[in-house]
């Protein structure tokens, strides 16, 4: 298990990844410190983004620190056990990614396309049962996965083409072929991909139409700035992560493969606190009043 057979690029790869790491955790840490710590920003918008943040920092630690300690370690072995742990973490994490997505995207949905009821419909109640079902629905997930890998029959030292123990690649790696094992991928794929993107698209094309009827090019350009930087996050997420997911089916190379899920396993986590700290002007303002607070 690993991203690359050269040993020489090993020491590079492990700074490389560890100091992505770093900056994915302490960006992610940051914007859940600022929502918290600013009371402007205790708005639905910001609470589903710090609970984007805390999942993000949960789904890229469950792979690059065990590749980082396989780096250090000039180890690549993992248990069988361990190997199961870290799938269910990575469907779980990353299906509630993609979920959070979708929940966003209705967010803005909601305050622009019904501005004035807006903080009745996202009341508490509402914000908090919208972070609640993509938890439990990505469980389910997880504990699908879980399942059907685990009845699985595997060679003994089996390799695994990946830095992690991606569920596609290990169904490719069992003794047998499960029947309509693709049916099954493409039916994982619908719940923690397809509908959420769906229901992102539905949202937009709303907010888009809403837009559109606004007089003032000013009033356009304000009401579309919220959503530059969600946009932007779920083309990346949704781009690489899909695609590598329904490429299961497809007969693709492994290290391609991997190279491909780095962009939405480490790169979009890590671009997450700058695309919605940079492009968002209360996040920079929270900010500096915080940092000045703390000097």
């Amino acid at each position: 298990m690993g991203l690359s057979d050269d040993l020489e690029l090993q020491p590079l790869l492990g700074w490389l990844f560890l100091s992505m790491y770093l900056v994915t955790v302490l960006g992610n840490l940051l914007i859940i410190l600022v929502v918290s710590s600013d009371s402007h920003l205790h708005t639905p918008m910001y609470f589903f983004l710090s609970n984007l943040s805390l999942t993000d920092i949960c789904f890229i630690s469950t792979t690059i620190p065990k590749m980082i300690v396989n780096i250090q370690t000039h180890s690549r072995v993992i248990s069988y056990k361990a190997c199961l742990t870290q799938m269910s973490f990575f469907i779980f994490f990353g299906g509630t990614d993609n979920l959070l997505l979708t929940v966003m995207a209705y967010d803005r949905y909601v305050a622009i396309c019904y501005p004035l009821h807006y903080p009745i419909i996202m009341n508490p109640h509402c914000c908090g049962l919208l972070v609640l079902v993509p938890f439990f629905i990505s469980l389910l997930a997880s504990q699908l996965h879980y399942l059907m890998v685990s009845h699985l029959t595997f060679f003994m030292d089996v390799e695994i083409p990946h830095f992690f123990c991606d569920p596609s690649q290990l169904f490719k790696l069992a003794c047998f072929k499960i029947p309509n094992i693709s049916i099954f991928i493409y039916f994982i794929g619908a719940i923690l991909g397809g509908f959420p993107l769906s229901g992102i698209f539905f949202s937009y094309y709303k907010i888009v139409c809403s837009i559109l009827r606004v007089p003032s090019s000013g009033g356009k350009y304000k009401a579309f700035s919220t959503c530059g930087s969600h946009l932007s996050v779920v083309c990346l997420f949704y781009g690489t992560g899909l695609g590598v997911y329904l490429s299961s089916t497809i007969k693709l190379s492994p290290r391609k493969v991997a190279m491909t899920s780095v962009m939405y396993t480490v790169v979009t986590p890590m671009l997450n606190p700058f695309i919605y700290s940079l492009r968002n002007r209360d996040m920079k303002k929270a900010m500096q009043g915080l940092f000045r607070r703390s000097v």
